[in-house]
C-alpha cells in the first residue's frame, strides 16, 4: 500500500514539474531593430546619443578654427567615460560606439586609447628583439592627441503608483591637452516612461 502511495505522489509530483515547466522562444531581430522591454539604458540610446555627439562635434566652430591654424585635421583620443546615473551602464560600448563615428567620419586622425596604447607599447617592446630591423615598429614614434574627449552619463528616475519616469543625461566635453582649455561641450538627454500593473520599484 505505502508502495502504491509513493508511485502516485513521485507521479503527480512529476505531472506538477512538467505543468509548470516554461518554454523559451527565440527569434533573430535585426541589430539596429529598437527593442525595449526594461525601459533601462540600452544599445539604441548608445547609438542614438553616439551618432548625436558626432553630428554636433564634427558641426563645432572648433573644428574649422583648428583645422585653418594648424593646417591640418585634429588627432583625437577618447578619455574616461563614467558613469554617474543610477543604474549599471556599460561605458566602453558606448565609447567604442563614439570611436567608430569618429574612425569612419574621415574629419579627424583617431588615435589608441590608455589601455590600447600599453598594449601597442608591449608588442613594440617584443619586437625589438623578436622581429627583422626592417620590420620591427619603431620605439617613440607614437602620435600624439590634440584634443581628448571625456563624458559623464547621469540619471534622474521619478517613480509612483507603478508608473517610473527616468531622465539620461549623456554630457561630453572635447579639451585641448596643451593648454587645458574646453573647446567644446554637448549634451544630450533621453527620457524614458515604463508603467506596470503593480508597483516594483
Amino acid at each position: 500500500m505505502n508502495k502504491k502511495i509513493f508511485i502516485i505522489t513521485l507521479t503527480l509530483i512529476a505531472i506538477l514539474i512538467t505543468g509548470c515547466a516554461t518554454t523559451a522562444t527565440v527569434s533573430r531581430i535585426a541589430s539596429d531593430e529598437v527593442v525595449d522591454l526594461s525601459g533601462r539604458w540600452n544599445d539604441t540610446d548608445s547609438r542614438l546619443t553616439a551618432e548625436y555627439m558626432i553630428d554636433s562635434l564634427l558641426g563645432g566652430r572648433w573644428l574649422n578654427k583648428f583645422i585653418e591654424a594648424e593646417g591640418r585635421a585634429p588627432v583625437v583620443i577618447v578619455g574616461y567615460i563614467s558613469n554617474r546615473s543610477s543604474e549599471h551602464i556599460e561605458t566602453k560600448t558606448f565609447t567604442k560606439d563614439i570611436e567608430r563615428e569618429l574612425v569612419n567620419s574621415g574629419e579627424v586622425i583617431f588615435v589608441a586609447n590608455s589601455d590600447e596604447r600599453l598594449q601597442l607599447r608591449d608588442e613594440k617592446l617584443d619586437q625589438q628583439g623578436n622581429a627583422t630591423e626592417e620590420s620591427m615598429a619603431a620605439l617613440a614614434a607614437e602620435t600624439g592627441a590634440d584634443v581628448m574627449l571625456i563624458g559623464v552619463f547621469t540619471s534622474q528616475t521619478d517613480a509612483v503608483e507603478g508608473k517610473k519616469v527616468t531622465l539620461y543625461t549623456v554630457d561630453m566635453e572635447m579639451i585641448d591637452i596643451e593648454t587645458n582649455q574646453k573647446i567644446w561641450i554637448d549634451s544630450k538627454d533621453i527620457k524614458k516612461a515604463v508603467e506596470r500593473s503593480k508597483s516594483s520599484w
